[in-house]
């Protein structure tokens, strides 16, 4: 496939493709804390299940990431692009007529999270296809921040739709944003592939990048407390007595992330790969720790927990934000051009499996207190900048092809 040779980012094909992944972001986003009220209202489920249930839509992009990598590799990387998409945007119709067995319910999460994880793993390589390689981290961080500007309007709608209790309304959004993803999706030109005649072979390397196993468990480790804070936060904050504008959080977290990645992402052209990803970790180790102490410092002054709540929602946006843009380009540095498509598959698994351990841990713990949560979530974080620095970074340099 040749290289994108210029050096403008901002070209037709680029701006089309981040616009496509805002709009698949947001129809997402609308869901993620909405879901769970939708479960309890329509299914009269204990928060424990909640919590399975939310987890098997993550379990089934995780089945399906790896062999999507190999895939979007092997064939045109648009036409796996487009059929993910359509799958995606057509799994929202079954929204509308599953309400009394909750069986097929998870079906359909399960379908679900199959197309999320086709679509994302091959629109995050398709963005890479059509930006220049000199500007890799930097248009990585723009192309983030529109998943991060569906994070801060995404679940504020989806709050205020369903303050109605119109969860028909809450579906239909959600149906009609990825339609319009998948129009603009379908017209962006994405460069030709030489298609490479190869034979198959049934072995772990073909589905997984072996180099980035070890900075996949450093993001596994991230990704546990960010999957307990998109899901359980709200309800967290009921619990700590933030009922005011509690929806809000999501939208200041996405502030954060927007206002980092974009400087991180030229950090990371300039060969600050590694160090960008440690500042980010610490920086989310302190609104990881925010979370933790929220409800403590609610119950001494409501006041000062609205400060707590939406400080640390500033922080972890802020951390996170720092890091995503140079974790992508780390793996995509560990790979030759021929498996961005595996390296990408592996960078996400790791997040998957992470949200996915978040959610369903979450559930299980909040049956006792929220806050715990989240002192195991600011352990977890710094569990991952120990690993990141000792074993992930020297690894890194020692391997790395570009």
């Amino acid at each position: 496939m040749a290289e994108v040779t210029r050096d403008r980012l901002f070209t037709r094909d680029y701006i089309f493709v981040c616009i496509a992944a805002f709009m698949m972001s947001f129809s997402f986003f609308i869901l993620v804390p909405t879901l769970p009220m939708y479960l309890k209202d329509t299914f009269g489920i204990s928060p424990a299940l909640v919590g399975v249930v939310l987890s098997c839509y993550v379990i089934a992009v995780l089945s399906i990431r790896p062999m999507t990598g190999f895939i979007a590799d092997t064939l045109p990387r648009k036409k796996v692009y487009i059929v993910s998409y359509a799958i995606f945007v057509a799994s929202f119709l079954g929204y509308f007529f599953i309400t009394q067995t909750l069986a097929l319910f998870i079906l359909l999460r399960v379908l679900h999270g199959f197309s999320f994880g086709m679509l994302t793993t091959a629109g995050n390589t398709l963005v890479i296809d059509v930006m220049p390689s000199s500007r890799r981290g930097e248009g990585l961080g723009y192309y983030g921040v529109t998943n991060n500007l569906a994070m801060a309007f995404g679940p504020m709608v989806g709050l205020f739709v369903i303050s109605s209790g119109n969860y028909t309304l809450l579906f239909l959004t959600s149906l009609i944003t990825g339609i319009v993803g998948l129009v603009l999706g379908a017209l962006v030109r994405a460069p030709r592939k030489k298609l490479e005649k190869t034979e198959f072979k049934l072995s772990a390397d073909r589905f997984f990048l072996k180099e980035g196993i070890r900075a996949c468990f450093a993001f596994f480790l991230l990704a546990i407390p960010y999957g307990m804070t998109t899901s359980y936060m709200a309800l967290y904050a009921a619990q700590s007595g933030i009922t005011h504008n509690a929806g809000l959080f999501f939208t200041v977290m996405a502030a954060g992330l927007i206002t980092s990645r974009l400087n991180s992402g030229k950090r990371v052209d300039r060969g600050f790969v590694t160090e960008t990803i440690l500042v980010g970790i610490c920086i989310a180790l302190v609104g990881g720790f925010g979370e933790a102490i929220l409800s403590t410092v609610s119950s001494w002054s409501i006041a000062a927990g609205y400060v707590t709540y939406f400080l640390t929602a500033f922080l972890f946006g802020y951390g996170y934000g720092t890091m995503f843009p140079a974790y992508n380009t780390l793996f995509i540095n560990l790979a030759p051009n021929s498996r961005r498509a595996t390296a990408n598959a592996t960078y996400l698994t790791g997040w998957d499996v992470g949200i996915g351990g978040g959610m369903l841990l979450g559930g299980y713990i909040s049956e006792f207190d929220y806050s715990y949560c989240y002192m195991i979530g600011a352990v977890l974080i710094f569990l991952a900048l120990l690993f990141f620095k000792y074993v992930v970074t020297p690894h890194f340099h020692q391997h790395k092809l570009r």
